[in-house]
């Protein structure tokens, strides 16, 4: 996910999807913790998109204050 793509988005989609990273970090998480995780990777980067989505969020609420 690019962060070019996050500041485009409204506040309303931002939360939408953190929750949509969240859930998935959650699956990740448990499917890692039964070894059928394939790409252990992708919690690193599912962990990132949350950052970089909590970083858009932030920038918003800094722009609308």
């Amino acid at each position: 996910m690019k962060a070019n793509e996050l500041t485009k988005m409204s506040a309303a989609d931002l939360d939408k999807k953190l929750a949509e990273l969240k859930e998935e970090l959650f699956n990740l998480r448990f499917q890692h913790t039964i070894n059928q995780l394939d790409n252990p990777l992708r919690i690193k980067a599912v962990k990132r998109d949350i950052a970089r989505v909590k970083t858009a969020q932030r920038m918003l609420a800094d722009k609308a204050e």
